[in-house]
């Protein structure tokens, strides 16, 4: 059990689930308010083809991956709120230097670096949550960020669409590295230090490599954590495409954001959802019917699209399945992943975090690179990893599905008011 701090600052359960939120969503703002621009950045900086443009992406994806085996050990030694505004400010400075960029290298250098800084919000913020709960209730909270959390990618690619209509591409960083300030300044007015002295770690080479050893030999978590790296290696793969899906497939024009969001707010309503049941239900009975659930579906939706045009209503509805399920999966085998390792979850979050995010990065772009003009590569993508992710959690739980385990514990019982 992690003993927490009392609270310095008389934060709400609902604002410190906001604020959490908040900082995660950060994230999928670099990412999805760049969409409707990646045409635009590609022929202002000179990139002749069309899936090179995907780099914008997948430059800040792997600075933010990487950046998180740093933050967890900073975390464990200093604590949650120093190397989260550390953190932010990199990202604030990327973001407006991204403003200047004269070419395209320079861009996705500024990329990297402000996910390097990004990093800092997805280590700490779970890190955070771990801290203060434990358990399905971890799972509840969790759900509730998620829920939260998706709201950006349902809003982000119409912000980024409405920026374009009132000035360049450039604008677009102007708002992250705006909106980066205003998050930033919340946290650092109420976001508590959740971390107690007694439950840091020095930050010497054998600490760290200790606190690395604990979290990749336990093959419960690990397997979670690589399921869960399949799942986003399957959602980035239909990011880094889903303008091309949208727009050259089916031919929606401006009307993309608006069936992106569509698709993303099911993602919010699955969370919610999952945060309703996951006490009575348990996290394991619900991400194994998921993920099996999200691989039939993606098998269905490989064979029909090899087989037939596939219509765009056809295409949403089996999508929207799809998504849906993600929802239940991901909060659910990311609490999977952490609960056994609260004596190191700054550690455990940056292990994790560089996984799936790195992994997720790499498969998401391989899988775009494939494009080919139809559904067939991206249909193909969810298939495999929902396979492999599938594989993953029958080596985590010894062969068997649908079990409770040591999930009725609930871990911390500390708690925000």
């Amino acid at each position: 059990m992690t003993t927490t701090v009392s609270a310095t600052r008389d934060i709400s359960r609902p604002e410190f689930i906001a604020l959490i939120a908040g900082l995660m969503a950060l994230n999928a703002l670099a990412i999805d308010v760049m969409l409707p621009a990646l045409p635009y950045m590609g022929e202002a900086l000179g990139v002749m083809n069309e899936n090179d443009r995907h780099f914008v992406l997948t430059a800040y994806m792997l600075g933010f991956g990487v950046a998180q085996l740093a933050f967890g050990p900073l975390s464990d030694r200093f604590g949650r709120r120093a190397p989260l505004l550390i953190g932010m400010g990199v990202y604030i400075v990327a973001a407006f230097a991204a403003v200047f960029s004269p070419n395209f290298a320079t861009l996705l250098a500024l990329r990297f670096v402000q996910g390097l800084g990004a990093a800092g919000t997805r280590v700490i913020a779970t890190s955070v949550v771990r801290d203060k709960f434990g358990g399905r209730a971890m799972a509840e909270v969790m759900s509730l960020v998620f829920m939260v959390f998706m709201i950006i990618p349902v809003i982000a690619p119409a912000i980024g669409q409405v920026i374009l209509l009132t000035g360049p591409w450039e604008y677009i960083f102007l708002f992250m590295g705006g909106l980066g300030l205003v998050i930033t300044a919340w946290a650092f007015m109420r976001l508590p230090e959740t971390l107690a002295e007694e439950n840091r770690r020095p930050l010497s080479p054998a600490v760290v490599l200790d606190g690395f050893r604990i979290v990749l030999t336990n093959r419960m978590a690990i397997m979670y954590g690589l399921a869960g790296t399949f799942i986003f290696g399957a959602l980035f793969g239909f990011i880094n495409t889903s303008q091309q899906i949208y727009v050259d497939v089916y031919g929606l024009g401006a009307l993309f954001p608006l069936a992106f969001a569509f698709q993303a707010s099911l993602m919010s309503v699955s969370s919610y959802t999952n945060s309703r049941m996951v006490r009575r239900v348990g996290m394991r009975r619900l991400s194994h019917t998921a993920i099996l659930v999200f691989t039939a579906m993606s098998g269905l939706w490989l064979l029909l699209a090899l087989t037939v045009p596939m219509p765009l209503w056809l295409f949403m509805t089996l999508l929207c399945v799809i998504m849906f399920m993600f929802g239940w999966t991901a909060s659910n085998m990311n609490s999977l992943s952490m609960e056994p390792l609260g004596s190191v979850a700054g550690t455990a979050s940056s292990v994790f975090g560089f996984i799936q995010t790195v992994g997720g990065a790499i498969l998401g772009t391989i899988t775009g690179s494939f494009f080919n003009g139809t559904i067939v590569p991206i249909a193909a993508g969810y298939f495999v990893m929902g396979l492999l992710a599938i594989g993953c959690v029958l080596i985590a739980e010894n062969g068997k599905l649908f079990g409770v385990g040591e999930e009725y514990k609930d871990g911390p019982p500390a708690d925000v008011h």
